[in-house]
């Protein structure tokens, strides 16, 4: 019996698809919880190795001693201190201490204060630092009941012992286009593993969690009403930015939608809520307190665009859906960073 020519190529192709899909799969026993409505398949599932392990590999440092109040403003004592001035002289040091631990651990104060002089501005780290304490302060104040609680940030949440954080972004040139059909790939087929290594658009950041970019998909009519201007395009950049979130939270997509009607808002789980605002909340950041800071930061510090490294969702959670799997450092830090005294 003769098979046809294009048994063998179907047969050729068959195997192509399938060992790269057997490849990908997680050996079993696999956890599972329910985190939607029953039948929906809203399920959280995760493998319980290599939670362990990532989980392992978070070092939560201990928190400094309290602080026994001095009775004396920090700003009374110390000169140049626009941000944490209000604070007492003892819970000053303290926090010094504290950010010394989680930023930059071996280069110790030196990293952002002169030697000779601990109140000169030298230094484009300590400007930076500063604006940084701003923004932490912001998050757990402005951002805390709709996105960071219960656990809430520190400069650990995002540096973990690193003077860089490891999850950060810039604006991606791509590679260079030549002509043809590359001409017109919108940003797509690159396997950029910032979006699964998917044919979707390599660089959903930039528009979507640098600019005020519209997350939106295609009208889910034949004839969209009223003002409906999504385009496939902007569909494809929202596929790439959910493809990042569910990476970066270690989450399926029933997180936070129902996979009944992915779509609608009043079947979709708390979880998607929380998602949006954690998604205006890194807009804000990047906008408000990130970017300014570009004529600041040296070259060396910034992306091939010259634009500023910036967060996503993945500074913060690497991995887990809740940051540092739910350990929550504001508590020791609660009277340090939970005011945000300047917008």
């Amino acid at each position: 019996m003769r098979i046809p020519v294009y048994g063998y190529i179907l047969g050729a192709v068959t195997i192509m698809l399938t060992v790269p899909m057997m490849m990908t799969w997680e050996a079993p026993p696999m956890d599972t919880a329910q985190v939607g409505y029953r039948g929906t398949g809203m399920e959280l599932i995760s493998n319980p190795r290599l939670v362990a392990k990532n989980a392992a590999a978070v070092e939560i440092p201990e928190a400094q001693e309290p602080a026994e109040k001095s009775g004396d403003k920090a700003s009374d004592v110390y000169e140049n201190v626009p941000v944490l001035g209000d604070l007492d002289q003892a819970e000053f040091d303290r926090l010094m201490l504290a950010i010394t631990e989680w930023v930059s651990p071996e280069e110790g104060c030196g990293y952002c204060h002169s030697d000779e002089n601990l109140a000169d501005d030298t230094k484009y780290t300590k400007i930076v630092a500063r604006r940084m304490l701003q923004m932490t302060k912001t998050i757990n104040n402005q951002w805390g009941e709709v996105h960071a609680q219960p656990t809430g940030v520190t400069c650990y949440t995002c540096h973990r012992g690193q003077p860089v954080p490891q999850n950060v972004w810039s604006t991606n040139p791509g590679l260079p286009e030549y002509g043809g059909i590359a001409a017109s790939r919108m940003g797509q087929n690159l396997a950029s593993k910032e979006v699964g290594t998917t044919s979707l658009p390599y660089d959903p950041f930039t528009e979507l969690l640098g600019k005020d970019g519209k997350i939106r998909v295609a009208a889910t009519t034949v004839l969209p009403e009223g003002t409906m201007t999504s385009s496939i395009q902007d569909t494809e950049k929202t596929y790439a930015l959910m493809m990042h979130m569910s990476q970066s939270l270690g989450a399926n997509c029933t997180f936070c939608h129902n996979s009944r009607n992915f779509a609608d808002w009043s079947q979709s789980p708390a979880t998607r809520v929380k998602a949006w605002h954690g998604i205006k909340m890194v807009n804000q950041i990047n906008q408000t307190y990130i970017d300014p800071l570009a004529s600041v930061f040296p070259d060396n510090r910034k992306g091939p665009e010259g634009d500023v490294l910036k967060v996503n969702c993945a500074t913060c959670h690497a991995g887990a859906n809740k940051p540092l799997y739910g350990a929550n450092m504001l508590k020791d830090y609660v009277t340090e960073l939970n005011a945000a005294k300047s917008q």
